[in-house]
Order: C-alpha cells, then structure tokens, then sequence
C-alpha cells in the first residue's frame, strides 16, 4: 500500500467538518440479520475492484450479477457462536481495535467519519481490523463528496475514487491481503444489502387498483375523495418525454446543466457513469425539484395529467414550496418510508424503467419505523433492502396488507395524502413526481401548516414560518370563501364518523345490553 498511503498522507487533504443541518427529518437505525443459521463465509479482499462472484446464494439470498466480492472475510456475528473452543473462535475484530474495541461498529465509523483521508490511511495500516473498518466505502463517499461536490468520476469505489481524484496516476493494485476470523453484523448486513437482489415473494403481491381511461369525476369520488391510492394507465401515451428521453439525448439536451444529486451536484454525464458503476447499499439518487427552470426542453415534454390539474398551492406562484421533480436512479436505489411534505397528495409517473411500490394508510404506521411523537423526525432502517430484509414478512400477518405494485413505463401511482410509501427502483429508471393540493384535501393541508411546530414541519421553502398566512391569503384573493366551504365540509364528515349508529343509541356498548330510560 506504500503509494496509496502517501498520496493520503499529503497536509492538504484535512477534511473540514461539515456544517449541521438546521434540522433532521430522519434518523436511521441498522437492524439485525435475521438469520437463524448463519453459514461461514471466507474471503479475500483486495484493495480495489475484483470481478463479480456471480449468481450465487448467500444466507437464502441470491446476489446480483455484479456483485462485488470484496468482503473482508466479514462473517455475521452469529457465526462466531457455532465454533467450538480455541483461536478459530475468538473474534479478530477486537484484537486488531486495542482500547477501541468496546465501541459498536457503527459508533466506530462515525468516529472514524470525522478523520481527513490521511488520517484513515494511517489507520488503515495499523492492523487487520483497522484496515477493515478505515476502508469501508461509505467514510470515503462522505470525503468525496466534501472535497469534490459533485466534480468527480467514479471509479467502481469511493476509496478509488478518492486516489483518483487527488492524484494523476490510477491507483496501483496490489497484492490480496487475507482476512481470517472477523465477525460483524453491522458490516456484513451492509455489504449484503448492497449485493443481493430482490425476492421473488417482495415482488409477487400487486394489490392495488389498476383503471384505465375513467373520467376526472370518477377518480375524485372513488380515489381522491375517499384518500386511496390507484394506478392509472394511459395517461402517458401522449408525453414526448416517453420516446424522447433516453440517456443519450438527456446528455445532449442537459450538456454541463447540474442536478441535485443527495447532498451535491453532478452533470448528467458524471451521473450516469456513476449508476452504472456503483455497488453501494443506498446509491446516490437524483433528485431535483428545478428541472424545468434549468432546462425548459424538459418542462414542455410532460404535462400534468387531468385528474391532477387543480392545484391550489399554485396561487402563491414563485413563492410555493417545492412540487415537482425529475427521478433518476439505478436499480436498488429508492426512497425509504416517508409521508409526503406538507400534507400534499402526489403522483408518479414512470417514464424509463420500474418502480416497487409499498404504501401504508396514514393511521398504520410501516414496521420498523418510528416517528416521533411531532413527526418532525423519523427512524427508520438504515436501507430500502434491509427493511424488505427483517420487516417485510411481518407484513403478511397484518390483516390489513399494505397496498402494493410495481409501477412500469408509461403507468402513474396516485399517493393519497399522508400515506406511508417507500418505492425502490428495480432497474435503471426515469420518472417525474409532483405534489399538488386540490380541494379534497385542502382542508388537510391548512390543518397541517397552523400546527405550532409548523416551521419544523413544513418543507420545500424558505419561508416556514408565514407559509401558513401567506396560503391562505392567497387563496382567499383567488377563490373566495373557498376555506370557509372546504372547511364546513370536512367538520360535517368529522361529526357523521363521530354521530353513533342507531344501535349504538340503544345498546350499552360497556355491558352489551339495551338502554332503557324512563
């Protein structure tokens, strides 16, 4: 490793700390292998790339075509137990930390996560177990994105990515260094999840309803109305976004135009190479809520569909909150479970590629996910996989199954307001999603931006705090007495759900027998 650790060693490539965000809206948690018998793994690791191990079984799971085997000998936890007595059994782990052993691994790499790159090479040739722990690629994703924004080309793996960037030469291969007898849930979950594919049974259940060519009328009283979730076909058909967005003509039309990729910006070109390259248990997902204003050739190849053409939040013209935004991503990456911001209902529309579809109504909150009690944050899995991985099966012994789809090119998902959804692309895709406010759930939207924690709730503005007055007198300038009908509505459908049936008039519901008074 001689030339690898110099080039990490040099006084400049200090990383500075990055700046706290003004307010979390997640926290994510790593949860267990749910494994009862795990089975010994053994392997070598090389610094760099290696060819792909094929289609085989790990642990009951099938891993991807290129998926990388490059795991350290990490072995689950849970391995360790099945040894007998002597050194096979005793876990190289702690011998090769000293003093830092006694921190759980992900404490250790958000400590590791604070170092500058030279820092984790010094580390990294101090022993077996340091080497394990200060190579893992996602402390070398956060030092590439820190340093270099967006403005890198990915080369398979953030720590080649990083000798790349600060050096003109490729980074050398060098010889396989062995790793024997090293347990880790917490690392092995993550590589897993990055390599294996999805299961046929998280994909075989597709619940939710498909119509096709039904009026405007029908979908407001059936779906919208009632606050359900429908997909919809052939309302695409006539989008140029649909023939014409390819990757090649998106590159071409977007040349040096940079989007909103997680925490930095990258051109298109810089995207794509990285999609296609990239093995990492979440992939970096773009994102961007200004597309249209970038490019306006993307703008004018799609339009709303009908059912969703009233939207309210468009009085406040340049001042609403983010509504729109163009998907891109390869397979496996996705968003983790979420509530829609501001209490908007959305749709989402396929053009390139397929998405799976997960969606719980707003009283039923998704296993393994724990909103606090404001709803200002949420912890949840650390990845779309590993959710599927230790909570979907509970799923199927709910009475009520979340609705579920897979959602293909030229199909839109209706998301009602406050529905719970995760969705995981299952191969390279393109879609575009809008939230919108209509007069069915108005009312929902005003309720939610009055709360008192509004300006730790509300999202997509820089505004929080006066969204509130600003939306409604907006509204009351362009449709006026709206709020006051959509409001006498919705207390008079809160007052039938509480007014008691006649049977509950004349039976006492404690003892289950009638009333009588005289």
């Amino acid at each position: 490793m001689p030339s690898a650790f110099h080039r990490l060693t040099s006084p400049h490539l200090i990383r500075k700390k990055p700046p706290s965000a003004a307010r979390k809206k997640k926290k994510k948690k790593r949860t267990g292998i749910p494994f009862s018998k795990p089975q010994p793994l053994e392997h070598q690791v090389a610094e760099e790339e290696e060819e792909g191990r094929g289609k085989e079984d790990v642990l009951g799971f099938k891993l991807k075509p290129s998926a990388s085997s490059r795991l350290h000998a990490i072995q689950p936890l849970g391995n360790l137990l099945l040894l007998g007595d002597g050194s096979a059994s005793v876990n190289a782990r702690d011998h090769g930390l000293g003093v830092l052993r006694a921190l759980p691994d992900d404490l250790l790499l958000d400590v590791l996560a604070l170092l500058p790159a030279r820092d984790l090479a010094v580390l990294s040739a101090a022993s077996h177990s340091l080497y394990v722990f200060a190579t893992h690629d996602t402390l070398w994703r956060a030092l590439v994105l820190d340093h270099f924004h967006g403005n890198f080309s990915f080369r398979g793996s953030w720590r080649s990515t990083f000798l790349s960037a600060v050096s003109s030469h490729p980074p050398p291969s060098s010889s396989a260094l062995v790793i024997r007898n090293f347990y880790s849930d917490y690392l092995f979950q993550s590589w897993l999840c990055a390599n294996i594919e999805m299961k046929p049974e998280w994909l075989e259940i597709d619940n939710i309803e498909r119509r096709r060519g039904i009026s405007v009328e029908e979908f407001i009283s059936r779906y919208e109305e009632p606050n359900k979730p429908v997909l919809l076909e052939g309302c695409l058909d006539e989008w140029p976004a649909m023939k014409r967005w390819s990757r090649e003509r998106l590159v071409r039309v977007c040349g040096g135009v940079k989007f909103a990729v997680g925490p930095v910006e990258m051109t298109l070109e810089r995207y794509f190479q990285y999609a296609d390259a990239t093995k990492e248990e979440r992939p970096l997902y773009l994102f961007d809520p200004m597309f249209a204003e970038k490019v306006s050739e993307l703008g004018s190849e799609y339009e709303v569909p009908n059912y969703f053409r009233e939207d309210l939040f468009a009085v406040l013209g340049k001042e609403r909150p983010d509504y729109r935004w163009i998907i891109i991503g390869p397979a496996g990456s996705g968003s983790s479970f979420h509530v829609d911001p501001n209490s908007t209902s959305a749709w989402n529309a396929v053009i390139k590629g397929s998405k799976k579809w997960v969606m719980f109504p707003p009283e039923a909150v998704p296993p393994g996910v724990h909103p606090s009690p404001d709803g200002a944050e949420v912890a949840c899995p650390v990845s779309i996989m590993e959710w599927f991985m230790n909570f979907y099966a509970a799923c199927r012994k709910w009475k009520k199954r979340p609705v579920e789809c897979v959602c293909r090119a030229g199909e839109v998902v209706f998301v009602p307001n406050g529905w719970w959804h995760l969705v995981v692309n299952l191969e390279d895709s393109i879609a575009i999603t809008q939230n919108y406010v209509s007069r069915r759930n108005l009312f929902n939207v005003l309720d939610f931006l009055g709360k008192p924690n509004a300006s730790e709730l509300v999202s997509g503005t820089k505004d929080r705090v006066n969204l509130y007055e600003k939306f409604r007198s907006a509204l009351d300038a362009s449709y006026p007495g709206m709020i006051d009908e959509v409001t006498a509505k919705a207390q008079e459908k809160m007052a039938q759900k509480r007014k008691p049936s006649f049977w509950e008039t004349v039976s006492d519901a404690k003892v289950g027998g009638f009333k009588f008074s005289f």
